[in-house]
């Protein structure tokens, strides 16, 4: 094992572990999009308009026999419209379905970020004084219990299902904020975008294993949709395992690391230890910060689109263009992969630039955010206005979708850039306020799609490209990629101090020069 280890390069193993780690998280959370679909009622929407065009191209997308034969289990399966939906809406596979409206699915939906929200800055506290790895370790371990007992308290009803969601979205908010702490200690700044872009890209695999896996899992594996919370809970627990084995807070209480690597990382990093005294988080120069708060507000815009995405894409491909559950998992997951390659590919040219000198790493930072921001806006908008052409649909939103993958190397580690050594709390601040968007979207989705219409899905779209256009804009003007100086507050506290004494000092020599001059 210490033999083995030492021929490893523990930095990527901890990167590897942690993306994986990443990935359940996003299993966990997104899954229940997509099982939805098939836990509840199908709604049966009245009053088509009288002209079959509109119908067709504006309002209501036609659901062919097949589709609608798809959509219901083996044993129900019609080919007549009429006769799928009453067969489909009363089981899948053995499992009763359940009557709950678009309003109250959003609220299901939405609850966990309510939990999510309130550990951010608890979870950077916690890793920040004890490290990353057990903060981190164990949020995805609660996570997954709460996802296991997901299919029992389903059936027991709508609200506690929201209780647990909200329960759950606790365990896992301490994720992200445990994360930037150990990138802090393990990440070289040459190597920064490519280790944290492998890392988050475990968000990605995760929507993509979840939309990709859970239709495969509804629509073969008897029992229908529970099989998908427990594949992921027990999955997510055998993680958690590996994860006590071979991760460690930092290099320097890592007992099987090389010295070589040891030593690149104390030259590349400075330290190998977290700061045992380090001060408490300076409130005030963070909360007056500039750049802080372009990024905050950056990514509460992001995350605007990303949560409608990741909890409502499904709802979307089943609702609106009535796809099967075999082809809703799929294609809900293209988008998805297309946002991974593009962020691997969008992090090693982030860092060549960086490295040679090209680009500076504010004006990178600033560049990839309007990317990955104005992309999927436009890419979702363009679904909407096609209509019920299923293709180009898909084709709009995996090409928007994957424009998304340039937040990745520039607002996911911007807390890095500004801070390493608060880097957790700013994660906490950051992704707590963007979880205000969690909570909002599938709510407001749910209110305002009731009939699940196109247009009704085009309003949600518009307000989606008018939040991500604009906060992209505030990045562009107010955001930094600079560590800022508040970042070692004991040396800033001097230089400040210093500062204040020579102005004393110039004072003094100005009034005795005055004194002088009305003497003479």
């Amino acid at each position: 094992m210490k033999f083995y280890s030492r021929r490893v390069s523990q930095r990527w193993v901890m990167a590897v572990m942690g993306m994986l780690g990443v990935t359940m998280a996003y299993v966990m959370r997104a899954c229940l999009g997509i099982t939805l679909t098939q836990m509840v009622l199908p709604v049966q929407v009245q009053g088509r308009r009288s002209d079959p065009l509109t119908a067709v191209q504006h309002d209501y997308c036609p659901m062919t026999g097949t589709a609608a034969a798809h959509s219901a289990p083996a044993s129900n399966r019609t080919t007549s419209v009429a006769a799928a939906a009453p067969a489909q809406g009363r089981v899948h596979g053995d499992r009763p379905r359940f009557d709950w409206d678009e309003e109250t699915q959003g609220q299901v939906l939405s609850a966990f970020y309510y939990g999510y929200i309130l550990t951010h800055l608890p979870g950077g506290a916690l890793s920040q004084k004890y490290g990353g790895k057990h903060t981190m370790g164990l949020g995805i371990l609660c996570t997954a219990i709460f996802t296991l007992m997901t299919p029992f308290v389903a059936h027991i009803g709508s609200t506690p299902l929201t209780i647990l969601r909200f329960v759950e979205g606790l365990g896992e908010g301490m994720t992200f904020p445990a994360l930037c702490t150990l990138l802090a200690q393990w990440a070289p700044p040459e190597e920064k975008g490519k280790f944290a872009t492998l890392v988050f890209a475990g968000a990605q695999i995760g929507n993509i294993l979840s939309n990709f896996l859970s239709g495969y899992i509804m629509r073969y594996i008897p029992g229908g949709w529970p099989n998908v919370f427990y594949l992921f809970g027990i999955i997510s627990i055998i993680w958690f395992v590996l994860w006590c084995m071979f991760i460690y807070n930092d290099p320097n209480s890592h007992p099987f690391i090389s010295d070589e690597e040891r030593a690149y990382l104390k030259k590349s990093i400075g330290r190998l230890e977290r700061k045992k005294d380090l001060t408490p988080t300076p409130w005030k120069s963070v909360i007056t910060s500039g750049p802080v708060w372009a990024l905050i507000i950056a990514g509460a815009g992001h995350d605007w689109g990303a949560f409608t995405l990741i909890s409502d894409l499904p709802k979307y491909m089943n609702d609106v263009l009535h796809f099967s559950v075999t082809e809703n998992g799929f294609l809900s997951s293209i988008p998805f992969f297309a946002q991974w390659i593009t962020s691997i590919a969008a992090s090693i040219l982030a860092d060549r630039l960086i490295s040679n000198g090209t680009m500076g790493v504010t004006k990178i930072r600033k560049i990839y955010a309007i990317i990955g921001n104005l992309g999927p806006a436009l890419g979702v908008m363009g679904a909407s206005f096609v209509g019920c052409n299923k293709i180009l649909a898909t084709l709009c939103f995996t090409c928007g979708v994957a424009l998304m993958g340039f937040c990745y190397p520039s607002l996911r580690i911007n807390s890095l850039d500004l801070s390493p050594n608060y880097s957790p709390t700013l994660m906490g601040l950051v992704n707590g306020i963007g979880c205000l968007s969690g909570m909002a979207t599938p709510y407001m989705v749910g209110i305002l799609t009731p009939h699940r219409t196109v247009l009704e899905w085009r309003l949600v779209f518009w307000i989606m490209v008018i939040i991500m256009m604009s906060t992209s804009i505030i990045f562009a003007f107010f955001g930094s990629g600079e560590v800022q100086p508040w970042d070692d507050i004991k040396q800033y506290r001097l230089s400040e101090n210093e500062k204040e004494n020579k102005e004393g000092e110039s004072n003094v020599i100005q009034m005795k020069s005055i004194e002088n001059i009305k003497i003479v």
